[in-house]
């Protein structure tokens, strides 16, 4: 009774906080979005004419597009630099734990202040190198380069979320048993036959974390989006985070975003259990 009664005692108090915080203001999201609300004031049920007027609309169609690019993209470049960079910390190196302090220095950051920081790199301090050394192609802002601004967004969200998933990978890499490594080093197998063969299908289950992971947290980019480029230059790199958030708050639209974020968390959970479903077949296969 007494183990019973601190396990209420722990867990009860953290389920209210988070009903209160987290699952009460989605279930009000969802009722507001079949209203015409503002978000202040007085509002009437318009039904299902939010949901209709989000499948309609070019512009929120254009935001789908982009985050669904810059998820995918940026996804396959953080998974495939953070396995490297886990294989190499994993080896017999020197200053191993220094180099993973190193590594993960990026992911205790904040967002907003390292988006806003590479904000200014990109405007000010490329440019002026290319100029000193008259290089054109880093003499302009890709920031302001409709067809190249979606790239600097990507490089920083991949250059700040390597690091956790580095760590995910070392997790894993250190759950291997070395004995495993000496019968493939008596058998003759190269450097990529053990990767292949061994390492990789053994941390299938830490590939299928980090590939969820990496694909929720992108489809969700905002604070890059923000801090960099503000949506534009026009509206290219306008995220569906930035399209709720900006017709919601700054527009008058609060229903209508709200539809909005209702289909978007759809989509999201949709995808989430699409990936764990793929990857965990895999995963059977593998093992």
């Amino acid at each position: 009774m007494k183990k019973k009664k601190a396990f209420y005692i722990m867990t009860i108090p953290a389920v209210l906080l988070f009903f209160i915080f987290h699952t009460l203001s989605l279930l009000e999201g969802v009722f507001y979005s079949f209203t015409n609300s503002k978000g202040y004031g007085d509002w009437s049920f318009v039904g299902l004419k939010n949901y209709i007027a989000v499948f309609q609309d070019s512009n929120v169609m254009h935001a789908y597009i982009f985050t669904f690019k810059f998820a995918i993209i940026t996804t396959i470049i953080v998974n495939i630099l953070s396995l490297l960079i886990a294989v190499g910390l994993n080896s017999k190196i020197k200053f191993q734990n220094t180099l993973k302090s190193i590594y993960f220095i990026p992911n205790i950051l904040g967002t907003l202040i390292v988006a806003f920081i590479f904000n200014f790199v990109f405007a000010h301090v490329i440019p002026n190198i290319g100029e000193t050394m008259n290089i054109s192609m880093l003499s302009k802002n890709i920031l302001g380069d409709e067809k190249l601004a979606w790239l600097g967004i990507v490089f920083v969200a991949a250059w700040q979320s390597i690091a956790f998933n580095t760590i995910i990978y070392l997790s894993g890499l250190q759950t291997i048993d070395t004995d495993v490594y000496e019968a493939c080093d008596i058998d003759g197998a190269g450097s990529w036959q053990r990767f292949k063969s061994i390492t990789f299908p053994l941390i299938a289950p830490f590939f299928t974390i980090n590939m969820v992971l990496c694909m929720k947290g992108f489809l969700m980019v905002f604070d890059q989006v923000v801090a960099m480029t503000g949506g534009g230059p026009g509206t290219v790199t306008q995220s569906i985070s930035y399209v709720i958030y900006n017709g919601g708050f700054n527009q008058g639209s609060f229903a209508y975003q709200s539809a909005n974020a209702v289909v978007y968390f759809i989509v999201i959970v949709a995808i989430s259990l699409f990936q764990l479903r793929v990857l965990e077949k895999r995963e059977e296969k593998v093992l």
